[in-house]
């Protein structure tokens, strides 16, 4: 796992939303998609709310590999499963987005299951 520069961590962890890219297996970047995230622990975290059916996530497991950009920030990651930290990224979901029906189908087991650490490459 790499470490985030602080200043792109920063301005991730107060974005509302981040867009996300995968790569194709050719090298070509899929068109971005607008994601929630959580920042803890100095990591960024991403789950898809249609679960494993998002097409987003399946792209992004099945090269392991994109881009995230909010703002005037860029970075090219790699997409990693990590179910280790689930019930504190429920509570960061909440914290940062509230109680509402979007946070309850972020925090779904569903989605859950979908949660991927973006590690800068």
């Amino acid at each position: 796992m790499g470490d985030w520069d602080q200043a792109t961590l920063a301005t991730i962890d107060h974005a509302g939303e981040i867009h996300l890219a995968a790569y194709r297996p050719d090298g070509t970047l899929r068109p971005a998609t607008i994601v929630w995230h959580v920042v803890l622990d100095g990591a960024v975290f991403v789950r898809s709310v249609r679960g494993e059916e998002g097409a987003w996530y399946r792209a992004a497991r099945r090269t392991g590999t994109g881009t995230v950009r909010v703002g005037s920030a860029h970075a090219e990651v790699t997409f990693t499963p990590d179910d280790t930290h689930d019930t504190a990224i429920d509570r960061a979901y909440h914290a940062k987005y509230g109680n509402g029906s979007p946070v309850r189908a972020i925090t779904s087991a569903e989605a859950t299951a979908t949660t991927l650490r973006l590690d800068p490459r």
